[in-house]
């Protein structure tokens, strides 16, 4: 009896093994921690991709304020497109009309949002440098305007989902959520030699 409970039990124990195993493999393709790049080639797909695993973006304006007024202005904002793996690939952001950038859009909304696989640990873990078109990068073009009712809805759940400590941000700041309206991507990945261009 005690022979046969034995066997069972490492019978039991040997398949339990064996299906944690199966599971830990497929969690591991699948898990955000080891994303997989789609094809260079796609260049949209791609876009998406760095787009979303990205929390954070640097936004160039035209700067509208003196001594470097008509020059590029860059600046740091947290964005979102939704969760990790599951993004809409809209760039939602949340801004004050008391920040400086923000001042430069309400004059004229066209800027750029670059963003990096740098920004994540996926070019860390491969070695790859972070000017290296091996490490993805895009820069998109286009103007960044104002999303109101059910959008705005969407870019809330997306942007306090990847960043919770929004919530909390001072409520007399007359805060609104933004969008990047996309004219145009320029895309560093792979062994390409020039930026890919692509109007969407």
């Amino acid at each position: 009896m005690t022979t046969r409970l034995s066997r069972a039990t490492g019978a039991n124990m040997t398949t339990t093994a064996l299906l944690l195993t199966v599971l830990l493999a497929l969690w591991g393709r699948a898990s955000p921690a080891n994303p997989t790049i789609p094809p260079h080639d796609q260049a949209a797909r791609v876009a998406r991709f760095v787009a979303n695993q990205c929390d954070w973006a640097s936004v160039a304006t035209i700067s509208s304020r003196e001594p470097v007024k008509g020059q590029p202005f860059s600046n740091t904002f947290s964005v979102s497109d939704g969760p990790v793996g599951g993004g809409s690939g809209v760039p939602y952001l949340y801004l004050t009309r008391m920040e400086i950038s923000v001042q430069d859009l309400q004059v004229n909304p066209q800027a750029s949002l670059s963003m990096s696989l740098a920004q994540t640990d996926f070019c860390k873990q491969r070695g790859y440098d972070p000017q290296s078109p091996l490490c993805a990068h895009v820069i998109f073009s286009g103007c960044v305007v104002e999303v109101n009712g059910t959008e705005a809805e969407v870019a809330k759940k997306s942007l306090f989902g990847r960043h919770p400590e929004m919530m909390d941000w001072p409520a007399d700041h007359d805060w609104f959520f933004a969008k990047m309206n996309i004219t145009q991507l320029s895309l560093i990945v792979l062994c390409l030699s020039k930026p890919r261009q692509d109007g969407l």
